[in-house]
């Protein structure tokens, strides 16, 4: 074969691989972002599709999708928000599925500030606890949920700063704006920093983080493409490595 046969085939082959490519638009929550990011890199690898992410807290992803937003898919951080989602027929009927459960902790920037039990929630030995919005974000309402079950809720209220979403708190902790605080423990694993406790699962309701297609991508096949490849197993293995159970 020639050189510049060759080079012809490539050509063609490239040409033929972009028609069929697509985009698919991805509502995801703030905790899972950095994972969606590798997950989309390996998904454009193996099918050429193009995955742009739109993160934020579930509550605002959710008004906005709403209100008519032009995502194609919602991983959202709870099963509530796309369950309603598809009742209002917003969404393709039976695509919702549970791709991961979220696990909560307790963190510090600080070592040593955290113990291995969350006793540190019962101290005055910080000034200012971070957690997301509980009416917008899942992880901030089980937050609030572990505290009830502590019987710290009400007299930490007024150490208390709340993150607009996960991504947010995570910096608030990070930055030391606030002391100690309850973000995802996907985010802690990226840190490798500081101290924390994992918060037991009996504390709080399970976070059950549903994905769904989104009525508008119903002839998007890029859309149905990276729903079954976050079905795969080479995804669910990925998400584990992230820090999180699977259903």
């Amino acid at each position: 074969m020639t050189i510049a046969r060759a080079r012809l085939l490539f050509f063609l082959g490239t040409l033929a691989a972009n028609v069929h490519a697509a985009e698919v638009h991805v509502a995801v929550s703030a905790n899972f972002a950095p994972p969606l990011h590798a997950l989309g890199e390996a998904f454009s690898r193996q099918t050429g599709h193009k995955l742009l992410a739109s993160p934020g807290s579930t509550g605002k992803l959710y008004a906005q999708i709403r209100n008519g937003a032009p995502f194609d898919a919602f991983l959202s951080a709870d099963e509530a928000a796309p369950r309603r989602l598809e009742d209002d027929g917003l969404a393709v009927s039976g695509s919702r599925f549970t791709y991961a459960l979220g696990r909560l902790v307790l963190w510090s920037s600080r070592n040593g500030l955290v113990d291995p039990r969350g006793e540190v929630l019962k101290s005055n030995r910080f000034r200012k606890l971070a957690l997301a919005n509980p009416k917008l974000a899942p992880y901030g309402n089980a937050a609030r949920e572990v505290m009830e079950k502590l019987g710290v809720w009400a007299a930490l209220q007024g150490r208390v700063v709340q993150g607009e979403n996960i991504a947010q708190t995570f910096q608030f902790i990070a930055t030391g704006n606030a002391d100690l605080g309850f973000v995802a423990l996907s985010q802690v694993d990226a840190a490798r920093t500081g101290s924390r406790w994992i918060v037991p699962s009996a504390l709080h309701a399970p976070i059950r983080q549903d994905a769904l297609l989104l009525g508008r991508a119903r002839s998007n096949p890029a859309a149905r493409a990276f729903l079954e490849y976050l079905r795969s197993p080479e995804a669910k293995h990925r998400i584990r490595d992230f820090g999180y159970d699977l259903p």
